[in-house]
């Protein structure tokens, strides 16, 4: 199988050890060592959406979730959440700017209880891409863009996510509705086609 290329005239990203080095890094406390995978049986790559406060956009708060910083008091929905343990491997920004905090070689704590194709645990074998945004509200071209880019990077990077790549509602039935309805598939799966 010939190896995915960027399909229009964009800057190619670069993953090196695990990192992607066109994003800011801010390290994630809330990740571990993937049990019974290395990084060449990384085979799935997760697209998930979130926004805080819900469906409000900018600002540092998905960011401080992530890092386990999180005011309470910033607003009445965080009271809920800020104790939670989670993470993504990267975030993209409604602006197209990607933040990375865990490494693709590392387990994000992104799926949560979760199955694909049978197989349970998919923190343990995928790679988790957040998305700034909600099922309901259109992501923005810089989004899609920098998504195709980075899933060409991560393919290339780790080849069996070629055919693995689903939403988070996919392996969460019943629990997650992300990306939602408002992730436009058709228009994504055209940008990342192999020349």
């Amino acid at each position: 199988m010939p190896k995915p290329t960027i399909t229009r005239s964009d800057t190619v990203m670069t993953i090196k050890q695990g990192w992607l080095e066109q994003a800011e890094k801010c390290i994630s406390p809330h990740y571990d060592q993937r049990e019974h995978c290395d990084s060449a049986e990384i085979s799935l790559l997760v697209i998930h959406n979130i926004s805080l406060p819900a469906k409000q956009f900018g600002g540092q708060y998905i960011s401080d979730l992530f890092l386990g910083k999180l005011d309470p008091k910033a607003h009445p929905s965080f009271e809920e959440i800020y104790q939670l343990r989670v993470s993504a491997h990267c975030l993209i920004c409604r602006d197209g700017q990607i933040i990375q905090y865990v490494s693709f070689n590392d387990r994000a704590w992104h799926a949560g209880v979760s199955s694909y194709q049978g197989k349970e645990k998919c923190n343990d074998f995928s790679i988790g891409i957040e998305l700034e945004g909600a099922d309901d509200i259109p992501y923005t071209d810089e989004q899609y863009q920098q998504l195709s880019q980075l899933t060409l990077s991560l393919i290339t990077a780790y080849p069996l996510i070629t055919d693995n790549i689903t939403g988070h509602s996919d392996i969460a039935p019943g629990r997650k509705t992300d990306p939602g309805d408002a992730f436009d598939w058709q228009k994504y799966q055209q940008m990342i086609r192999v020349k």
